[in-house]
Parts: C-alpha cells; structure tokens; sequence
C-alpha cells in the first residue's frame, strides 16, 4: 500500500477539527434545529474531508447531512466545498425506479389504454413470408423523411414511365396516362395480395412468442395446478372443449363450460376440473310400467240424470192436448 494510500484514509487534523465550520454550513442548506449530532468524519482524500450529522426532519429517518470541507497545501483556512443530505445504513429509501414496460401486470390495461410494442420485440416477427419491406399502412414502417419520400416517388414515377412505354407498346394504354397495370406502386402491391390471401398482419407471434405464451398459459390452467390434481380426467376428454388451430392444437384447447372456473380461457389439455363433462353423467329417470288395474284413471258419473234418459216424456204434445196416461 502506497503512502498516498495511507494518508488519504487518515483525516486531515484542521479538516477533521472544523465540525462548527460544516456545522454552520449544513443549518444554512435546512433549517436550525434540523441538523443533528455530529456522527463521524471521513477522509476522503488528501485535506480533503466530509463531516456527517444526524437529519432530524420528520420522513427523513437514517439520512445524515454530509458537508465536505477541505484546504490548501501548506495552508492553515479551511475551506467549505459542498453540503448535501446523504442516505445512511439504515435509512428509508424509495424503491428502485422500474421501466413502465416492467410494471405493467395482466389486467392494468383498461378502456382507452395503449400499450405499444417495440419494433425488436422479440415475441413478433415479419408476418410476410418472403418479404422484408412492411406494407405502407404498418406500424413499422420507416419514419418518412424528405429524403427517403423524395427517392420513393421518383422510383415510383421511373417504374410508371417503364410501365406506360411497355404497355404503348402493347396497346394496352397510351403512354402517361397511368392507366396501365404498370403503374401500381409495388409496396402497394405486396399489401393489397397480402390483404386478398388474408395476410394482412405487418406482423405475426414468433417462436419464441408462442413458447412464452403457452408456458404462461400451461402455468395459469395446466396439470400441476390444485384444480387439476383434483379433478376426475383432463380436458383432452371432455366435450366442452375447443381445440385450437394451429400447432397450439396439440397441447391447447378453450373451455366452454360456462359452470368451470376457466370459462373462456385457454387451457391445456393436461388440466382438468370438476365440470368435465363424463365426470359425472345423470342417468336417465326410468319410466314406470303400466299399471296392471287401471286405478288412475277416472269414470264421469252425472249428478242427474238426463231429461230424455226415463221412459216418460216432460213437456207438451205437438197438438196441445195432454197424453192419456191411464188413469180414472
């Protein structure tokens, strides 16, 4: 260890003598009363030291008022050089700043909210096969600036001229007038087949993507939750189902049961619950037989007999007279 070294973790006498002097100066930066004891004195180098007092604001536990003093070579005045409020040891500290990208949690989006992508995300890649340039409508596409604007049109307006001269030529359009099937831009192109064959995503989930996804999902409904160490069979059996498409159909499928805790999720086919739908299947309610006498069925009986039911007629003869009914 050099002798530099040495001195330097040694206090400067004077330095380390004027704690009224770092005293003073500390008050002035707070406020009287807020500075407290004096708790050490450290060298930070040759006549160069920083006195440290205890911090009685209020929210302010553990810091310590640091004031650096230093002097000369060869010189007797002390001289102040900086005061600040230092966290100690054991001092209250605000957590560590973190990214918004890395707070963010599942579910925190809500209505009105977006969430941007980075242009490297590793999750996505170039969803047009063969093809490196973005459709003109992406997200991704290079910032617009003069120069690029301007090489662009004049490609466009030099493969339009090559275009009309070829189909003059053909008799298919009159040179300049853009009618022929030359003189659609090719970005435009790309984008408007891409849209025609149903690829009009600037960008499609990667491998990696797809891998990250389904080990969250596997993590959230898959065999080694307690849901599914306690159900009767996995999903791969059950009819409320929905297989995807896709290589995730081998592992993954959607639950439609809406009495299962994952109703609309996405689930693997290892997991499993108590609504599978053969755990437990009603029987059919058995039909009894006919009765052997019949004593459910009921016969109507009149309370009176009917007026034309008896062997006597009520009312008058057609011709008025009463019927000799045989008596004196």
């Amino acid at each position: 260890m050099s002798a530099a070294t040495t001195r330097s973790r040694i206090p400067d006498r004077l330095c380390a003598e004027a704690v009224d002097l770092a005293r003073s100066a500390a008050e002035e930066a707070a406020a009287p009363g807020v500075v407290g004891e004096h708790v050490s004195a450290v060298a930070d180098g040759d006549r160069v030291v920083t006195h440290f007092f205890e911090c009685k604001e209020p929210g302010y536990r553990g810091w310590r008022w640091a004031v650096t003093v230093a002097r000369a070579s060869r010189a007797k005045i002390v001289t102040l050089d900086e005061t600040v409020l230092l966290p100690g040891p054991d001092s209250l500290l605000a957590p560590e700043w973190v990214p918004w990208s890395e707070r963010l949690r599942p579910g925190d989006m809500g209505p009105g909210d977006l969430l941007p992508t980075e242009a490297e995300d590793l999750r996505l890649e170039p969803g047009y096969s063969g093809e490196d340039m973005p459709p003109p409508n992406s997200a991704v596409v290079p910032e617009v600036t003069p120069q690029n604007l301007a090489d662009l049109v004049e490609a466009e307006d030099a493969a339009e001229v090559a275009a009309d001269a070829v189909d003059a030529a053909d008799g298919l359009a009159a040179p300049g007038t853009g009618a022929g099937p030359g003189t659609v831009p090719v970005r435009a192109t790309i984008a408007a087949v891409a849209e025609e064959l149903g690829m009009r995503r600037a960008r499609v989930l990667s491998r990696y993507g797809l891998h990250v996804a389904a080990d969250r999902w596997d993590e959230s409904f898959g065999a080694k939750t307690p849901m599914a160490q306690a159900a009767p069979a996995p999903c791969v059996s059950c009819g409320f189902l929905l297989p995807l498409a896709g290589s995730l159909r081998q592992a993954f499928g959607v639950c439609a049961n809406e009495f299962s805790p994952a109703d609309g999720r996405v689930v693997s086919l290892a997991y499993g619950c108590g609504g599978h739908s053969e755990a437990a299947v009603m029987p059919k309610p058995l039909r009894p037989p006919p009765p052997v006498l019949d004593s459910v069925g009921t016969d109507a009986f009149p309370l009176r007999p009917a007026r034309d039911s008896g062997s006597v007629l009520t009312g008058a003869a057609p011709d008025g007279d009463t019927e000799d009914l045989g008596h004196s």
